[in-house]
């Protein structure tokens, strides 16, 4: 090893005894002929391995690994990991002491290693009593811009991020569901390399930076989801996007029933996008050709197949407001362009199962007591300026996610009936004074509750699935 691997293995060492020591992972290294180097934080194992040959594996093929213990090295986690095929780079984030973060991150050779290794390994466990969670781990590339001014056309945002920025790839602009000639006030930049990606952000993420005399808000967008091509397969369902807002799903359906009539099942339009659900998976395909770029009501469409989402899983991730639910089973479609972070397109996560309702579960944000010290300083401060980790019921979410949108308050009425037993059933009806004359006046959960308290966190949860898939148009949140 030379004398950066050296200082790797020597800070380990700090915390390690026996057999997890430095000889572990030096024979590690002559077992495999695998190179080991610490730097910046992470020690990388391999990357390329022996004898690689070519450029790096393509996107898709790193997984993120969760909840390590501290004191677990790679002589005990490369030989886990190599089960589910060959290891290009295994990267495990140290501390200065010499234990690991708790996390690392693995990247195969090939998608379908990686897949593999999400299933045999996720919740693995890796000593007793020490689940290990394995998921897909992608390098972001895409860049979200927000302050955009409306009447640039993507030419005049490519031409300007290109002179600001290096290794600009891609613009993607949409337009406005109200004025097609005009843009939404925000866009995505798709660059080379995850690096170039952080290096713009780096630049421009001052707050200061400005585009065409405005301050423009920049944060990472969120990573495609990817989804394998097994499941694209059987898709047979169409999204289609840049509708206009008065188009009716009786006209999609017929536009799109023309190329062959009858092969259309249903449609389900939601503000400016919809999906078209077909018998035949073949029709789907020869539909999206003929009608991708057709103008509807004087609006030229785009036309992909939809990608199916487990909703369990999704739900479990986080809400993230780009779920369009289906009552009639656990597959649901995203639409990837709402796919960015810290933006009012993006709910937050609710609470887990109410009233035995699936809903999604929040992420793991410590709840506990401190104790209050007198001579404490405390300051003022707004709920509207905290995060919307900090709030664990979706009564406040949906009070936050208003006040986000410069909207008023939602408006709660609840309404009773009495079971056949006898009791009083709850239930709320919410609206948004600030879309209530758009597509949807006011929503209302199918379930009836016992108690006020259950009955509003249910409506507000309902309510929260639902405005993700009314495409309002987005601005940043700095959250």
């Amino acid at each position: 090893m030379n004398e950066e691997n050296i200082d790797g293995t020597n800070g380990c060492s700090k915390v390690r005894t026996g057999t997890q020591n430095e000889a572990a992972l030096l024979a590690l290294m002559e077992k495999t002929g695998y190179n080991m180097v610490q730097e910046n934080g992470q020690r990388k194992f391999g990357g390329p391995p022996p004898g690689w040959e070519g450029p790096p594996p393509p996107r898709g093929c790193e997984v993120f690994v969760g909840k390590i213990p501290r004191d677990m090295y790679e002589d005990e986690l490369v030989p886990v990991f190599e089960r589910a095929g060959k290891i290009y780079e295994f990267r495990l984030m140290m501390e200065f002491s010499g234990e690991n973060r708790g996390y690392a991150f693995v990247m195969y050779t090939t998608k379908e290693e990686a897949q593999l290794a999400i299933r045999i390994l996720n919740n693995y466990e890796i000593r007793p009593g020490k689940f290990i969670g394995v998921c897909v781990s992608l390098d972001n590339c895409r860049l979200f811009i927000g302050a955009i001014p409306k009447e640039k056309k993507k030419e005049d945002i490519l031409d300007e991020m290109r002179k600001v920025t290096e290794g600009v790839v891609d613009v993607i602009v949409y337009p406005s569901a109200t004025d097609k000639t005009k843009n939404r006030g925000f866009a995505f930049v798709e660059y080379e390399s995850h690096r170039a990606a952080a290096m713009a952000r780096r630049k421009l993420i001052p707050g200061t930076f400005q585009l065409w005399g405005h301050t423009i808000q920049v944060d990472w967008a969120d990573p495609e989801k990817e989804v394998d091509e097994e499941t694209m397969q059987r898709v047979k369902v169409l999204y289609v996007r840049n509708l206009m807002i008065s188009t009716t799903e009786e006209t999609i359906k017929a536009e799109f029933n023309k190329f062959k009539p009858g092969a259309v099942e249903r449609v389900k339009k939601l503000r400016d996008y919809a999906f078209v659900h077909f018998f035949n998976r073949e029709d789907a395909v020869a539909a999206m050709s003929v009608m991708n770029g057709k103008c509807i009501d004087g609006a030229s469409i785009e036309v992909t197949l939809a990608k199916p989402v487990n909703k369990e899983n999704t739900w479990r991730q986080h809400l993230n407001g780009q779920i369009s639910p289906n009552s009639e089973n656990l597959i649901v479609f995203t639409n990837k362009e709402e796919n960015h972070p810290k933006t009012l397109g993006k709910l937050p996560a609710l609470p887990a199962r109410l009233n035995g309702q699936h809903s999604p579960s929040p992420p793991e944000v410590e709840r506990c007591t401190y104790p209050f010290y007198p001579g404490t300083k405390l300051t003022p401060i707004s709920m509207y300026s905290l995060k919307s980790n900090h709030f664990n019921s979706a009564v406040m979410h949906l009070d936050y996610y208003c006040n986000k949108n410069n909207w008023a308050p939602p408006e709660y009425y609840l309404y009773s009936t009495t079971s056949q037993d006898g009791k009083v059933l709850l239930v709320y009806k919410i609206v948004i004074p600030a879309i209530a004359n758009g597509s949807q006046s006011y929503f209302m959960p199918d379930k009836l509750c016992t108690t006020l308290e259950d009955a509003k966190e249910l409506a507000a949860q309902f309510t929260l699935l639902h405005l993700g898939n009314l495409d309002i148009c987005p601005c940043q949140i700095s959250c």
